[in-house]
């Protein structure tokens, strides 16, 4: 196997690993996890271990919003491959419930 593909795929994998941690992260007024709330717009692992999340939050007037950034960047952080998480906000496009995962609206009984 090529540096670049195991680049690659430890990039691959430590992607995935920070989808298990946002799954770790509810939002507290809907039983739902940040990840299948559809929630986290990019996940951008790069070098030495930095690592970019784009995400929105369900109402821009969220009163816990510096709560939940906040749990984003020191989860993402504990993973050993991740030496410092950034967590961008964005509010467009605008958060609605189409962006939810099927097991999200399954949970919330809207499927």
């Amino acid at each position: 196997m090529s540096e670049s593909q195991k680049e690659h795929n430890s990039l691959l994998q430590l992607e995935t690993d920070i989808v298990q941690v946002m799954k770790s992260i509810f939002d507290p007024e809907i039983p739902v996890n940040i990840y299948d709330l559809g929630l986290i717009y990019e996940i951008n692992p790069g070098e030495e271990g930095k690592v970019e999340i784009v995400m929105t939050l369900t109402a821009p007037n969220c009163p816990i919003a510096d709560q939940i950034l906040l749990e984003v960047k020191a989860k993402t952080e504990m993973l050993d491959a991740v030496s410092e998480c950034t967590v961008t906000l964005v509010f467009d496009p605008p958060w609605d419930q189409s962006m939810m995962s099927e097991e999200a609206l399954l949970e919330l009984g809207m499927l």
